[in-house]
This record gives structure tokens, sequence and C-alpha cells, in this order.
């Protein structure tokens, strides 16, 4: 993998962390003024970097813009508190990788589901061999390091038994494997794109499940 382009070098300084600890404090246009400089050095061009060095391999990703839309929000800060990259393999699915003021974290899964895709998935989750291999999967991907999240409704969803035996992934609307590395020497180095590619290489057997059987 190159280690730079022309957005520049790969890799994450540990004050990259500290500009998302400061915004935390201080999240208004005054703050944002005064080290928009820093967001792009030390936020912005290294994630550009990254997903460059990522694309040849696992396609090209959407950088999110770092302002919030707050017109239908309570919370009128202006300002997202963390930096994140998405390559889609399906809608609302695909890769993920995040800095923020805890560090950096990387993940795949499906964040969002409309009615169609979700009866697919809990139809695909209550066959006993499709639902039997996504089981086996997250048991494999949760032993890596991985943590299981997502939006899941309070009890059964409509129309399953509670005691199903795969209640619990029943009760998915979306599903994310996430990793959580806080700081570490290497996120300031080339070899972050290195190690990034080999999560999303080891969490690509989950979106090939629900390439195969969602859709």
């Amino acid at each position: 993998m190159p280690e730079a382009d022309d957005h520049g070098p790969v890799g994450f300084s540990v004050a990259a962390a500290d500009f998302y600890e400061d915004l935390e404090n201080q999240n208004d246009r005054a703050f944002w003024t005064a080290h928009k400089d820093d967001y792009d050095a030390l936020v912005r061009r290294p994630m550009l970097a990254l997903t460059a060095a990522l694309a040849d391999e696992f396609g090209t990703a959407k950088v999110f813009r770092p302002y919030r839309d707050v017109r239908f929000s309570k919370d009128k800060t202006p300002y997202k508190t963390h930096q994140g990259a998405f390559v889609a393999t399906a809608p609302a699915t695909g890769y993920y990788v995040q800095i923020d003021a805890s560090g950096l974290r990387v993940g795949a899964g499906w964040y969002d589901a409309n009615a169609e895709r979700k009866h697919r998935f809990r139809t695909a989750v209550d066959d006993s061999r499709k639902g039997a291999e996504l089981q086996r999967l997250l048991k494999k991907l949760t032993s890596h390091g991985f943590e299981l999240g997502g939006d899941r409704v309070k009890t059964q969803p409509r129309g399953w038994p509670p005691d199903h035996p795969r209640i619990d992934l029943l009760r998915h609307n979306t599903l994310t494997l996430m990793r959580w590395y806080g700081t570490p020497d290497w996120m300031s180095t080339p070899g972050l794109a290195a190690r990034v590619a080999d999560d999303w290489r080891t969490l690509t057997p989950l979106l090939d499940w629900h390439a195969r059987h969602v859709g």
C-alpha cells in the first residue's frame, strides 16, 4: 500500500484526538475558525490519505463533512466531534473508520435499513442454515476483538416468537462490528493503512453474508 499521496502522509497523530477533545469542550464557530487549519492538517488530510491508500482494494470512500445537520435536532452544536469515512458495499452497508477524542475505531456492518431489507435480514436469520452461519461469523469476529452493536427493538420484533433460538439477532434493525484502538503508536505511521485493511478483510465475510442474503 502507498505510504502517502497528494493529500499528505498516512497516519493520525495523538494531536488529532486532542483536537476533538478540545472541540467537545468548545463546540462553536469561534473555536472552529481559530482551529480550522488544525482540522485540515491533523484530521481531514490524513483521512483522505488513508482512504486513498485503501481505495484500490476496497473502493472509494465517502469522507464525511465536519458539519452537523441541526435542522431537526435538539442538539444545535454545529460540528461533529469525530471524523468518519465509509466505503459502501450496499445501501447503508460497508466498511467504516473513524478518529475522535478517544482515538481510532474500525468496523463494518449496516447502519440503516428500510422495511424490506429488515424483513429479508430477519428471514435469513430465521433460516436454520443462514442464521447459524451468521451466528458462527459473529462468534468468530467478536473473539477477534470486535464489539457487536447496532439498533435493536426492545422485545421481539412483530411476528416473531420470543423463544426463537436466535431472538437476539432477530431484534437487530441494524448490525455493526467495531473495534476501538485508542491511540496506539502505529496510528501515526503509514502502517495505519495496513492495520485498517487487515480489519476490513477480517470483516468482509460479514458483508458477504449480507450481500448474499439481504442484498
